[in-house]
């Protein structure tokens, strides 16, 4: 299969594109976005030179499936999914913010433990505790949504300071991104699966908090295999992960963690079926479906017929 790596499509009624590290967004009109979840893999946000097969099917399969979830707690910009690799959804003003919210001592704020910090963005980190074990409550970390370059860990204390939000829509972010979490939570659970960090993006339409972009996919969460969990902690052994941390490991292993001056090992094609395999499991795993994929040679053509094609009906 061909795998997504650039579009560049011109949609009827097409007044903006943006191209980020894995989704490309083209505003349709005055209230509509179309999603066109590519191939790309990102890590330590620099964008790959090979796409993953699959993958952003995968992606946009998983967000839609706990995006339709979701409504409940808040109303959600997705619309129609009429491709596997797009969702169409309300245009939202973004809130230049990732809400970051880690159940474990794992990856970034293991990192940040390991070097002596008991603090992340304000949120304590308990003494004692090692890599892998449950917080008392999950901690929210917010980080800065970048345009370009690195998005930045930044405290609730210094977000109201800069007027990223006021007091109130601070508020709300936080309770809404802990009841997400907690139904991320359940779901994984009736899966056989741990939950352990993600992150949520959220915007405003008609001045309304509307939760943007992906849910609970392994670009924004890391899940762990419940089964074993407690053994391997107590053993010190490590956790089996359903996320791309360890696409970030593969990385380091062959120095590479994103820095001045560093350029990304080649991914060959056997490392690249690794990681479909292991995104495929993924979804599989965290959804209870079987992965039906696409492989048309020609998935550019298939995503604009498809769009144009729901613009089409939804134009009559």
């Amino acid at each position: 299969m061909k795998a997504i790596r650039n579009t560049d499509f011109q949609f009827t009624g097409q007044t903006n594109a943006y191209h980020g590290k894995v989704r490309d967004m083209y505003t349709i009109g005055d209230d509509l976005m179309v999603a066109v979840v590519s191939d790309r893999i990102s890590a330590f946000d620099v964008v790959m030179p090979r796409g993953i097969p699959f993958k952003g099917q995968v992606l946009n399969g998983v967000a839609s499936h706990f995006l339709n979830a979701v409504g409940d707690i808040v109303p959600t910009w997705n619309v129609a999914t009429p491709d596997p690799n797009v969702t169409i959804g309300h245009k939202c003003e973004p809130i230049r913010l990732e809400m970051v919210i880690r159940g474990y001592l794992t990856g970034h704020a293991w990192r940040q433990y390991k070097a002596g910090h008991r603090e992340l963005c304000g949120a304590p980190m308990p003494d004692g505790m090692k890599e892998h074990d449950r917080f008392p409550e999950p901690i929210i970390t917010p980080a800065t949504k970048a345009e370009e370059g690195h998005d930045e860990d930044i405290a609730p204390a210094d977000i109201l300071a800069k007027g990223i939000v006021t007091p109130e829509l601070w508020a709300e972010l936080e309770r809404i991104t802990r009841a997400l979490f907690q139904r991320g939570t359940e779901m994984a659970a009736e899966q056989g699966l741990i939950l352990v960090d993600t992150k949520y993006e959220f915007g405003l339409r008609d001045g309304q908090l509307t939760l943007i972009d992906e849910i609970h996919t392994p670009d924004s969460s890391r899940y762990f295999y419940a089964e074993g969990y407690e053994a391997r902690q107590a053993t010190g052994e490590p956790q089996k992960q359903l996320s791309k941390e360890f696409v970030r490991e593969w990385l380091m292993e062959n120095d590479f963690m994103g820095k001045d001056g560093q350029t990304p090992p080649h991914m060959d094609d056997a490392f690249l079926d690794t990681v479909t395999k292991r995104y495929v499991e993924l979804y599989e795993k965290v959804t209870g479906n079987t992965f039906e994929g696409d492989a048309q040679d020609e998935p550019l053509a298939r995503v604009e017929t498809a769009v144009e094609a729901w613009l089409a009906q939804h134009r009559s």
